[in-house]
Formats: structure tokens, sequence, C-alpha cells
């Protein structure tokens, strides 16, 4: 934290102490209406384990709990002034911190006429900021990691007495409102790490007063502030806002900061900004903002700083200037520029002292005799290979070349099956280069800021446990606040195979603060941006889940090298100050190609005869093969036409496998039947379980759905989609095979056997009415490959064995041209979910999955089939129903009677919402799938503006579509699921052309 922001809390420190202890040995009571105030405040909270039998204000350790060693960041204190002339007490101060209270803010608090200070830092409350605090005196508010949503209220305005605000690591979003400009007291303001957008306000100039503005991790617009009205500036953070440099010269008037954070501005090159005047500056980062040119003298004035962050700049020149900063405890000049020699002054400093020039280009020449720690040079030096270059790894020489390496990254040595993982168990630091492993080393770069740290920081360990076969990989993880690289040499030339081991360890997955914490990081390999933003807990559907990146890999120099990026994104307060950057758990790496074998010149001459006689007989052989490959090839030609010209991206399997690992497809292994053929469960040799799809040799429309069925999903690699492990092609079988889903598809589980359902509470109903929606977002706007799926109904939704959804069957899909405004085709998918203008006049767009997913929300949230839904003859289906529902205001009886109270009223309005925006018969007044995934998770609030359900007129009555429907005779090929094949008959009117991979009998 920075000093004014240390002294702020040591003052209400010690005003809590000292307040506790002048009501000790009183016995004054609060007024009534107060204490009726505590008790609504307590509910509104879901605060529970308030006594009100006890005094609020004798300082009983109810009231006011001692700090706990074992709970830092607990807070529990009420403190109450009783020195008013009305013999009554009051209270003035809330301090309820890390408790995980559940509700909302609290609306009476204004009943508190006196209350000055209220912190709710690091709970779990939503909602936003209700109107009755504009009423009320408040100096002092913390809001922050939580998870309140929604713009910022405009009459946050009146709160005029505050002087500290805190919203950190919440969900707010919207532009920042020009009312705040009249917070005219404020001295420290912070929003970072929440969705705010839109320009910075210019009203925010009045708040001339303010000592701390933290604005980091947002996504604001336009250039930096203007800075001259904020001359009493101590500290400044903007990290990763969205804004755009150059840093405006106008910073200059901020002589009184002594710690300044900006980084990763977007924007063309700058000049180093004008800091000269601040010389009682102790923090100093200027990270990737584009700087070029040198290094400014004036830095050298700066004696009293401790702190230096230049990195990923473009400053170039030397640092010759920089010997007078004694008081230097960690300098990084990472990813710049640098020439000429490292002074001496730099290289002979011991090892207190943080020294990072890694990624520059200075003399090797220059380069001290000895490699140290808390000095990384790694890839320092001009010229050369780039990771061979430097005494430190020609120390090291390699004696042969490798073909593969694998490292359990922050842990120690691990088998698992035949693969042994090296430890890596002294790679980190704040400056560490580490050579001496032989074929790898690491280099790890950064300072964990506003927390006191340790080794041990930069290593993760597993609170949890994570299932499967590779678990003890994910024990453990290596961090880094800034920059980590691993890199491997030695290796021989060729194609290799890199895999990147994820799993969030560190965040929680329950009602807590802790799980709302938002790790974003960038992967760099090869100096190539391969993962920009990346979020593991996101693309692995929740924490403590195993998550792999594959990449194919060229070695043209015996080396590679990843790079893990921070980029000043995410929260960095969750679960404790100073958590963010980072975090991997294993890294693997493989050669595609077959290393030669041993040299043994012993053996040589009896290798030569071996190798004559066995040319000679194979030579009758390979004519024999090639008649019998000539007469196959001409059979299968017919077959070839059909799959010309399709790229794949999947692996190939031999029909030799797909035999084996469905016991030569033995009747037992059946899963399911329908127009394409059947589906079998199979397991691999390496005891994989797949599902396989054995297209029939009578289909033809199959054949070009099985094209087209690979051609899409082979560029597709996504949680919430069915992954396709490949295919074979051989002896006339077309055969897909994908990956074995234990819970089949969402149909079973709401509409199959009472028996045979799995449990389906709200929260799992919440969490796959997300996942599918993530699964098309990333369709629509996110994959390689923009996408229409054409069928998404719950059938096409499968559920693997801890229920998260899969989007399935892509026979239908059909590629969406960004240049184009629409597609029209001929109309296929199923009725019921098909949107009108798709359904009528064959206007295809990414809207017409939208509707259909809005019908699947319905579905979950009612647990009854939108076409077998008919409460009376007054009703066609599940969502004219809900249509009704809504002009009644009786949302809520849509809710699934099975449920009984045991859901989430809030969650389940927004659903239901949600969906009928998706249905909305206006294609144009459909929201895209990513505001849908936020909405969902209260990232944005619903746009009611466009749930008018008046605007259902006679062109789109239920019942003139289903007339509709039957005259047009939909064309699809009718593929069941395999729940739909097996359990039931006739449960769509008609479906996709594949079924689902649903294994469920």
């Amino acid at each position: 934290m920075p000093k004014s922001s240390n002294s702020f809390f040591v003052f209400f420190t010690i005003v809590i102490c000292f307040s506790a202890g002048n009501i000790e040995a009183q016995t004054r009571q609060l007024p009534k209406d107060e204490v009726e105030g505590l008790k609504e405040i307590a509910a509104q909270l879901g605060k529970k384990d308030w006594d009100f039998k006890l005094n609020p204000c004798d300082g009983n350790s109810n009231w006011s709990t001692p700090k706990r060693n074992d709970m830092p960041l607990y807070n529990n204190t009420l403190v109450c002034n009783c020195t008013f002339p009305d013999n009554l007490c009051h209270v003035e101060i809330i301090f309820l911190r890390g408790q995980d209270l559940a509700g909302v803010l609290p609306a009476s608090l204004a009943k508190l006429p006196f209350l000055k200070k209220i912190d709710l830092n690091r709970n779990y409350l939503s909602g936003t900021i209700p109107p009755e605090w504009a009423s009320t005196k408040l100096e002092f508010m913390i809001i922050s990691n939580n998870r309140l949503s929604g713009p910022i209220p405009e009459y946050i305005g009146n709160m005029s007495s505050l002087t500290v605000m805190s919203l950190e690591t919440n969900l707010f979003n919207g532009s920042l409102p020009a009312e705040v400009g009249n917070l005219v007291n404020l001295q420290n303001l912070v929003v970072s790490a929440n969705n705010f957008t839109g320009d910075w306000p210019v009203e925010l100039n009045n708040l001339t007063k303010l000592i701390e503005l933290r604005i980091s991790s947002n996504s604001f617009a336009g250039k930096l502030p203007n800075f001259e009205s904020w001359k009493n500036l101590q500290m400044l953070e903007i990290q990763a806002s969205g804004f755009e440099g150059p840093i405006p010269p106008s910073i200059s008037v901020l002589t009184s900061l002594n710690e300044l954070r900006i980084s990763d501005l977007k924007g063309g090159a700058s000049e180093f900004p004008p800091l000269r005047n601040m010389t009682g500056m102790t923090k100093l980062v200027l990270r990737s903002c584009n700087i070029q040119g040198n290094v400014p003298d004036f830095i050298a004035e700066m004696t009293e700083l401790r702190f230096l962050d230049l990195s990923f700049n473009k400053l170039e020149g030397g640092i010759a200037n920089l010997e007078g900063l004694t008081n230097l405890e960690a300098t990084y000049l990472t990813g710049n520029a640098f020439v000429g020699r490292i002074p001496e002054w730099l290289t002979s400093r011991d090892t207190r002292y943080v020294i990072d020039l890694s990624y520059n280009k200075f003399d090797e020449s220059s380069e001290p005799s000895t490699c140290r720690d808390n000095l990384n040079l790694f890839r320092s030096f001009k010229a050369g290979n780039f990771v061979e270059h430097g005494k430190c790894l020609s120390m090291n020489p390699c004696s042969e070349d490798k073909y593969s390496l694998h490292i359990n990254c922050g842990g120690g040595r691990v088998t698992i099956g035949d693969t042994t993982y090296e430890e890596d168990v002294d790679s980190a630091g704040a400056a560490k280069f580490v050579y001496w492993k032989g074929n790898w080393g690491t280099s790890s770069t950064g300072h964990f800021w506003d927390r006191i740290i340790s080794l041990n920081d930069y290593k993760a360990n597993n609170v949890s446990s994570i299932k499967g076969d590779e678990s003890r990989l994910y024990m453990t993880a290596h961090l880094s606040p800034l920059s980590l690289t691993y890199f491997a040499r030695c290796l021989a030339n060729g194609s290799y195979t890199l895999t990147l081991h994820f799993a969030e360890i560190v965040h929680r997955d329950n009602r807590s603060f802790q799980s709302l914490g938002r790790r974003i990081f960038d992967v760099y390999i090869q100096d190539e941006l391969k993962l920009k933003d990346f979020d593991i807990e996101r693309v692995a559907g929740g924490v403590d889940k195993a998550w792999k990146e594959k990449f194919n890999v060229t070695v043209k120099d015996k080396t590679v090298q990843v790079r893990f990026q921070y980029a000043g994104k995410g929260t960095t307060a969750v679960p404790s100050r100073g958590s963010y950057g980072p975090l991997v758990s294993a890294i693997s790496l493989e050669a595609n190609f077959k290393p030669p074998p041993p040299h043994d010149s012993s053996n040589q001459k009896k290798k030569i005869l071996i190798v004559a006689g066995a040319v000679m007989s194979s030579l009758a052989l390979i004519l024999m093969i090639l008649f019998i490959a000539w007469r196959k090839r001409r059979n299968r030609k017919l077959m070839e036409q059909e799959l010309r010209g399709l790229d794949l991206q999947t692996g190939l399997f031999t029909f030799r496998q797909i035999k084996a690992a469905t016991s030569n497809f033995d009747a037992a292994n059946k899963l399911g039947e329908g127009g394409f053929g059947s589906v079998y469960k199979g397991t691999l040799a390496d005891g994989t379980i797949i599902a396989v799809k054995q297209l029939s040799s009578k289909s033809r429309q199959g054949n070009r759905e099985f094209v087209n069925e690979i051609g899409m999903m082979s560029g597709l690699h996504h949680p919430n989609l069915v992954r396709l492990y490949g295919c074979c092609v051989e002896r006339n079988q077309l055969l897909l095979v994908y990956e074995y889903m234990e819970n089949n598809s969402l149909s079973h589980a709401l509409f199959g056997p009472e028996d045979c359902r799995p449990k389906f509470d709200w929260p799992t109903r919440q969490k796959i009415c997300v996942g599918i929606a993530k699964g098309l977002a990333y369709l629509h706007e996110e994959s390689p490959l923009k996408m229409i799926h054409r069928d998404i109904k719950g059938t096409n939704v499968l559920l693997d064995k801890d229920l998260n959804p899969k989007i399935s069957d892509f026979g239908l899909a059909k590629l969406h041209d960004e240049e184009k405004t629409h597609v029209t085709t001929r109309v296929a998918g199923t009725i019921g979910y098909m949107a009108p203008e798709y359904a009528l006049w064959g206007y295809l767009t990414h809207k017409a999955d939208l509707y259909s997913f809005g019908v699947v929300v319905l579905e979950l949230v009612a647990g009854k089939n939108n076409m077998k839904y008919n409460p009376d003859e007054n009703y066609v289906c599940l969502l004219d129903w809900a249509l009704v529902l809504q002009k009644k205001g009786k949302f809520l009886e849509l809710v699934d009677p099975r449920l009984g109270s045991n859901y989430n009223k809030e969650e389940a309005l927004r659903m239901i919402k949600v969906a009928l925006l998706c249905t909305n018969p206006s294609p144009a007044l459909r929201p895209n799938m990513s505001t849908v995934v936020n909405m969902l998770e209260g990232r944005l609030d619903v746009d009611e503006s466009n749930l008018d359900s008046s605007i259902h007129d006679d062109e789109f009555k239920f019942q003139g579509l289903r007339d509709k429907y039957d005259e047009m005779q939909v064309i699809s090929s009718e593929s069941q699921s395999l729940f739909h094949s097996i359990d039931t008959k006739d449960t769509d009117r008609s479906s996709s052309t594949f079924p689902s991979t649903s294994t469920s009998k």
C-alpha cells in the first residue's frame, strides 16, 4: 500500500481501538430505532451471528471481535459514540470484513443517522448501491471484493461527505457517471478490477483533494485523463485500463507522488513522461507503455526510489546513469533494447538487490564471469542463438540431441505412466535465471506489489483435489507477477508437440470472496503471442479442473521457449492483496518424429547384410501390396470424392483400433441408432473411453454431413463443445470418434424416465445455462471459424460426468461470413426451436441460434418440453405459456415445481428474462451471445426494454407457425439423440443429422 493508504488505515485502527476503550465501561444503550436498523441490516447482509440480547455498545466480543491470527482478513467491529448529551449512544463505525456475507448492500444503513464509516470488504454481496445511501453522511465507504454489479447510480453524487470510496474487484459496468465529480471531499478513490467502459468524465477534475487514485483493469476508452487538478496525489495506479497513450505532459504537476504505476497503454510510441520534479518517488512503474528513447537523467535524482520497473518498452542506450540510486531494492529493465556494456556497479551489487536485464541487447563482453541469483541475464545479449548465448549456458554445453522434455512446474519429480516429469523446485524469484538444469531452464521476473513477499509466493500449492491419472501434476504450480519463461535447449531440429498443463488451484469455487478472483495473462511461444487474455478458470469451466493447451512447434535452432506474461488485467486482491499473475502446472514437449537408433559400429556389417536381404524379400511383398491397394483404391473412389479437399485437423484412427475398442462393434456396447447409423461405446488402448458414430453405407445424406461435421469440429476447441477425437475412413467405413459423455443429453436429464435422471438442482441448471451460452459465444464470436449451429436443442446438449454441458451435432452447421449480413439457405432443423425468420423465409444469421438457445433456457427453468407442454387448449407450447406469464407479471410460476423453494429467485428471473430476449421474433432485438453470457453471470443488467410481449403479433402466432411448418414439410435427415432413439419416440418433429454422442442407455 502507498504511504497515504497505510497512514489512512492506521488512523482508523487507532480510532477503533480508542473508541472501543472509551465505551468498555459504559452501559448506555442505543436508541430503539437504531437497534431495529441493525436488525434489518443484519437480515439484508445475511449476517446471522449478531446477538441482540447483548448491548452493541458495551464492547463485548460479539459486536467487536478481537483480531485473530488464523483469520488475518477477518474483521468484525461495531463502534458506538456514547459522548452525546442525551445519554444515548449512536453507531458510528461498522467493519464487517472477510465474512463471506451473501446478501445485498443494506438499504437500512440510512436508519443509522450517525454512521460515518462502513467497510464490507471481502464478502459475497450482490446487487448495487441502494438509493437510500444517498441520504447518509458516510465518510468512509469500502465495498470492494464483492460481486456487486450494474452501472454506478447517478445519485452517488449526493454522498458529498465521502472521503474514501473503494469499489475494487466487483462487476460494476458502464461509464462512470459525471456525478462522481460532486464528491469533492474524496481523498481515496479505487475502482480497479471492474468492467467500466466509456471516456473518463471531465467532471472528475473537481476531485482536487485526491491523495490516492486506482483505476486499473477496466475498459475505459480514449486518452489518459488530464492530471492538472490532482496536485495532491501521492499514489496513482492506471494499469491495463483501456486508455491510449502517450502519458500527458500534465503529469509533471504531480510533484507529491511517491508511487506511480502506469502500464499496458494502447497506441503508438511515445517519449519518456516528464517526472523531473518527483524527487520523493519510492515506487515507479512504467511498463508496456510504448516508451522509446533513453532513460532520462532525472531518474538518477530520485534518490528515494526503492522499486523501478521500466519493462517491455522500447528504451535504448545505456543505463550507467542509475548508479546513484543506492536505495533501489528491485530494478526491472526487462524487454527493452538497451545496448553497450552492463555497468560494473550493477553486476557487483550483492544478492540483496534484485536486478532483471533479460531480453535486451547488451554487449556479451560485459557479462560477469560468474552467474548468480537475483541478476537475471537471460537473453540479455545481442546476436547469436538467443538461448545458447551467454557464459551461464556456455558452461553447460549440449552433449547430445534431445527429443522430449517434461517439467512439473513448481513441484517435485513425478512419474505418470511411462513419463517422468522433472522437478522444478528452485526456479522461483523476482529476477531468477535458472541455467543449470541440463537441457532446460527458466527466467522468472517481477514483484508482487502491495504485500511483503517471499519465495513461496512464486509457487502455488493445491488446497483441493483434481481427479484423473495426472492429478499429481496439478498439486503445485509456478506463479509469476510479470514474466515467466521456460526454455528447452539441445533439441534436435524438427516438429514437436508442446502441451501446457493448467489448473486454477488458488481461487475457490464457492459462495465466498475467494471465488471472486479473475486470473488473466498472455502466453507467447517462440516470441509469438498464442493465447491472449487467457483465463484458466473460464476455459476449464471452473477451478481445480485440469486443462491442456496443445501447440505444434517447429524447432530450427535447437531451442524452444514459452513465456507467460501478466498484462495488468484481472484482479489483484483475491484471495489476498497481491494475488495475481500467470500460473502453469506442467509443460510437456514431444518430438513428432522418431529419434534415430543408437549408433553401434560393431554391428554395421551385420546390419548391412540384414538390410540387403530384407530389401530383396520385400520387393515381392511390396508389389503384392500395391496390387491389392490399387484394387481397394478403385472400390473407394466414390467415397474419396465425397471427402476430397477436406483438411483434416483431427486424429486418424485405423479400423483395427476402432474394432478393438468396441469389441468388434458388440451389441452390448451399442448406445443408440438413427438414420445416420449406430453409436457404440468403446475403450482405446490407453484407457480413453470414446463414443463411435458408425455411418450407414446406405446414407448418402450422411456422407455429406460426415464431411461437414469433421470440417466444422476439427477446428473447434472449447470446454462447452463435445470434443472430436478423430475419424476413420477405411474399409468402406465412415466413423467419427468422440469423447464419451456419461450423463447423456440435457433432454434426457430433464424429460427422461424419473429413475434415470441425474440430480438436477438449481445451481446445476444455472451452470448448464451459462455453459451452453459460453459454447455458443465461442462458435459465434471467438472461434477461428465463425459458425451457426442451426440445431440447438436439449438433445444436442450433452452432459459429462460432472453435468457440464457440451454442444454436439454439427452436421447442419453453417460457416458465417462476417462480411455478409445473412445466409439464405434451405431450412433444416427442429420444429419448436427454429427462429421464425429462418423457418418461414430461410433467413439465417447467428441470431437463429439465439432463438433456439432461449427455448432451451425456458426448458431448463421449467423442466418441461417446449413442444409437449400444453397446459390447456389455449397454449401451443412452453414459450407461448411463458409469454402469457410475462404479461401477468408472474414469471416465477414458470419455475419447475420439482425444485420447490430451493432455487435462487434472482437468478431464475434473470434466466427467464434472458430467454425471452433471445426469443424475440425480431432478430435485430436479440442480443449477441457474449452479451447473454455477461447478463447470465450478472456482469450486465438484462435490457428489459425489449421484453414487451405485445410485439408477438399475429404474424408470429404459434399455431400459425406450426401450420406453416406443416405446409413447408421441413427437410431434415431424421437422426435422434441416443436418449431420443432409445428411450422415447417422436420427441422432436424434425431433427438434426447426427445423433449426440451421449452414453447412457
